[in-house]
């Protein structure tokens, strides 16, 4: 008897985006960092120590740390929008 595999290959086709010039100019003495905390176990702590590292390296203006609801659910566009505006670049970070 022939058994019969199925293959799913969960890939997302790419969406083609415009790309946008910052109407901010960057300076070393002004970087404000976002932080998206996926809302899983340790994820909190991974962060931490990633913007410890970046706060003792680099000149740090500010410092944004939003979280995600849930960690299977997407960012709100309310929280995208925010990092957005008041971050220069975001780190994202899973953790367990």
């Amino acid at each position: 008897m022939t058994q019969q595999i199925r293959l799913v290959v969960p890939e997302a086709r790419t969406v083609q985006v415009e790309h946008t010039r910052s109407q901010r100019e960057l300076t070393l003495d002004s970087l404000r960092i976002g932080i998206l905390d996926n809302n899983k176990g340790n994820a909190d702590h991974l962060l931490r120590f990633i913007v410890d590292g970046l706060q003792a390296a680099l000149p740090v203006k500010s410092v944004i740390a939003l979280r995600k609801p849930a960690p299977s659910a997407g960012a709100t566009m309310e929280v995208l929008d925010q990092l957005a505006a008041d971050a220069d670049f975001v780190v994202s970070a899973m953790a367990d």
